[in-house]
């Protein structure tokens, strides 16, 4: 009895040493990705169709995919998210490797087939505050986390959008911001898509945070695909701004 009993204290000793070891360390990649899309009511279904074109498209855009290879591991982790009033996010696709054009078809047919999220109020604030917990939760490791916000109004629901930008860049995180340029006001609420000063500036002085942070203008959401595509480009290449600069017409890299 007494060999029986030592044997499965053996194999129990075995079992808790094989359950209490480390797990295996999160696969390194070069870049965490946040793409946090605005899919407020200003923004119709026409524009919402022409986003989510713009982002598969610029997902497998040769240009992009070759910033990806020539990175240290040739790969980056991207979650894209889609964001409107006080509590409404919603993670579209989640953290996918994308390591070349097979993996980066895959992201963007899974999102032209999903449904849109939302149509609520504008709140950028909650926007950022959902893909700061997205981090938390990457299967991937990387030393530089980017938070990369497109939207066509100011923050009008929700917590005060500097704050939470501060809170993320505290946290070492970059927020790039996207501003989709409105050519009409919206006629119940003009300043809210196109704000004094404008939409770039309110985006350059509120939503941006972090070194080498910046802001692309898109004229419209037309032209939105030609300028998520410099603005990934910038995102991959480089954490500092420095290849945004070379990406063309990146307003204000910050230091």
């Amino acid at each position: 009895m007494r060999p029986l009993l030592r044997g499965i204290a053996f194999v129990l000793a075995f079992a808790g040493t094989f359950v209490l070891a480390p797990a295996r360390a999160d696969e390194p990649v070069d870049l965490l990705l946040v793409l946090a899309a605005d899919v407020s009511r200003s923004v119709d279904s026409h524009k919402f169709q022409l986003q989510r074109e713009g982002y598969a498209a610029a997902m497998v855009n040769a240009r992009v995919i070759d910033a990806i290879l020539s990175g240290r591991h040739g790969r980056i982790g991207v979650l894209f998210l889609e964001w409107s009033g006080f509590a409404s996010q919603k993670v579209v696709i989640d953290w996918m490797m994308i390591d070349g054009p097979k993996s980066a078809q895959t992201f963007g047919d899974r999102l032209l087939e999903s449904p849109r999220s939302f149509a609520d109020r504008t709140s950028i604030s909650g926007g950022i505050d959902a893909a700061v917990a997205q981090f938390a939760r990457a299967p991937f490791s990387a030393g530089r986390r980017t938070i990369d916000v497109s939207g066509d109004g100011t923050n009008n629901a929700g917590r005060d959008v500097a704050q939470a930008r501060d809170e993320a860049v505290a946290l070492g995180i970059t927020i790039n911001g996207l501003a989709i340029l409105s050519e009409t006001p919206l006629p119940w609420n003009p300043e809210h898509t196109n704000p004094a000063g404008g939409l770039t500036k309110y985006y350059r002085d509120n939503v941006t945070g972090g070194p080498g942070s910046f802001v692309v203008e898109a004229n419209d959401f037309t032209s939105f695909g030609q300028a998520i595509i410099k603005k990934m480009i910038a995102e991959i290449a480089d954490g500092r701004g420095i290849s945004a600069l070379a990406a063309g017409k990146l307003n204000h890299p910050q230091p």
